[in-house]
């Protein structure tokens, strides 16, 4: 009967997919969806605060 438009269909979520980015000695997880988690020195934290996010979100 009517036809569904683009223009009302919710916009679609970013995926979550994060990312670890380092600045200096500091490595943060970032996301698309614009999550990001604490800056941490250790590499291996940052991934699993991204692993976290990835499962949880």
């Amino acid at each position: 009967m009517y036809d569904r438009h683009t223009a009302d269909a919710p916009p679609a979520r970013p995926a979550h997919e994060p990312t670890t980015v380092e600045r200096g000695s500091f490595c943060t997880a970032r996301c698309a969806c614009g999550w990001s988690g604490p800056a941490r020195r250790s590499r291996d934290r940052a991934r699993a605060d991204a692993e976290e996010h990835r499962t949880t979100a």
